[in-house]
């Protein structure tokens, strides 16, 4: 039996695991990916020199991945287990059954942190399935991982920074966008200059990452990008691929169309653990509920990160290192008195990260179009290909929430398992209804948490099924 085990190796778990091996605790990280970084710091260690990619990834992210790294190899410090997936948890016994090259195997922790980071809100438009339509993220994941660009002209579309981030770097890879369809709705700035604070205080705090948003606006426009603000009715056409995008009053070409509108806690494992979720309405998504250390109601979990609410790369790390050390606390490795000492640096980065925050929040609030989508031949469940109108109908028939739906669509039922439809399906039934997303509910996913083959179920010994 190991004392910690953290899922995931992003910034909240690499900075846990590194906090909680120096003070002395056994550390296992299960990583879905090849190597550490998570989404944030993906494949760093080799695109970290990559001119497309400099700034915060090249620096901060290399030095954060060579600091886990010195750990993974020091004698009695941290077991680093990549392409690894957690695919059951008892949290009874404490068992992790984990899927990875080497097959089927099972680990037991004494307590485990769930780092399991964010994901793109789904932005599900007409013609969103069409080929060459894709998420802002994924796009940046294809420019880490294999310096791959879009060809021909590509349109961005949606808001938040990570849309600016990602035009500067194309355009540094030499693929700038065209075009920028910035969604946010006329007059959202003015609305969301109160959450500055008294006299601006929180602009004040977060004046650093204003000025690093600033240059980013700068780069995107200096490439050459075009920019389109107050974007509605959005849609992808095409035949059999995509070739133009359309919006209210205008239209364009497009061999490429990346799509954005922030991103959301993963709270998949959480939900399938039954841990209590709160709806955040300020990022309008479920985050598991957790104290000032991100701990849970349940003795053996904990969370951090961006799984646990959106704060970006900083915040995460700061978590990561709280959740560690009330780890070691927990765990009898350090007395209260420490760990609320050296707690005091981490939490006052906390508050400097996520200043702007609730800024952010209320700029780039989705418009209601966005969670439910209008046009009823939307399709929504892309694994089962069922639209808004079949969701409609189906509230009209009774169904109160998206479990319901699941028993008359299967949407949530195919291989990401409700991950792109689920906060859709609630949205659509709470607007059928009448009633606030929260109150339709979330959908309640079940182990495996991602699929295994039989083979791999039918090699775990018995005694521990």
């Amino acid at each position: 039996m190991i004392d910690l085990a953290i899922i995931g190796a992003g910034p909240a778990g690499m900075s846990a695991a590194v906090q909680a091996a120096g003070l002395g605790l056994s550390v296992t990280v299960i990583d879905e990916q090849p190597a550490p970084g998570g989404q944030i710091f993906r494949n760093v260690e080799r695109a970290g020199t990559d001119p497309a990619l400099e700034g915060e990834f090249s620096t901060y992210g290399v030095t954060l991945v060579q600091r886990f790294r010195g750990m993974v190899t020091a004698m009695g410090g941290i077991d680093y287990r990549p392409s690894t997936t957690l695919w059951h948890l008892d949290t009874e016994a404490g068992m992790l059954s984990l899927r990875g090259e080497g097959g089927t195997s099972t680990l037991t922790a004494r307590r485990v942190l769930l780092a399991t980071g964010a994901q793109e809100r789904p932005v599900p438009i007409p013609g969103w399935t069409l080929p060459n339509v894709l998420t802002a993220g994924a796009a940046q994941i294809l420019l880490k991982q294999a310096g791959a660009v879009p060809k021909g002209r590509t349109v961005l579309a949606g808001q938040g920074p990570l849309l600016w981030l990602l035009a500067g770097q194309l355009a540094k890879a030499g693929a700038a966008p065209a075009l920028l369809l910035e969604t946010t709705p006329r007059g959202a700035l003015y609305k969301a200059l109160p959450a500055g604070g008294t006299l601006g205080s929180r602009f004040w705090q977060g004046r650093a990452m204003l000025a690093k948003g600033a240059a980013m606006m700068l780069a995107a426009r200096q490439s050459g990008m075009k920019v389109i603000r107050h974007v509605t009715g959005l849609r992808a056409e095409g035949d059999g691929t995509l070739q133009r995008v359309v919006w209210d009053g205008g239209s364009t070409e497009a061999d490429t169309l990346l799509l954005h509108e922030g991103v959301i806690p993963s709270t998949h494992v959480s939900r399938a653990l039954g841990l209590p979720h709160m709806w955040d309405e300020a990022q309008l998504c479920w985050r598991p509920e957790a104290d000032e250390w991100g701990a849970t109601p349940h003795p053996l979990l904990a969370v951090a990160g961006d799984g646990a609410g959106i704060g970006g790369w900083q915040a995460a790390m700061a978590s990561g290192t709280l959740a560690a050390l009330d780890a070691a606390y927990r765990l009898g490795k350090l007395p209260d008195h420490a760990r609320n000492s050296r707690a005091v640096p981490h939490r006052h980065t906390l508050e400097r990260v996520l200043a702007l925050r609730p800024f952010l929040d209320r700029l780039y609030t989705p418009a209601p179009g966005i969670l439910a989508p209008e046009d009823d031949a939307t399709i929504v469940c892309r694994c089962e290909e069922i639209t808004a109108g079949q969701v409609r109908q189906v509230a009209a028939l009774g169904a109160t929430g998206p479990n319901q739906a699941k028993a008359y669509l299967r949407t949530g039922m195919g291989p990401c398992q409700g991950r792109m439809c689920g906060t859709t399906v609630a949205a659509l039934i709470a607007g059928a209804r009448g009633i606030p997303i929260p109150e339709a509910g979330a959908l309640r996913p079940r182990a495996p948490f991602k699929p295994i083959t039989v083979g791999e179920l039918a090699a775990v010994p018995a005694e521990e099924i």
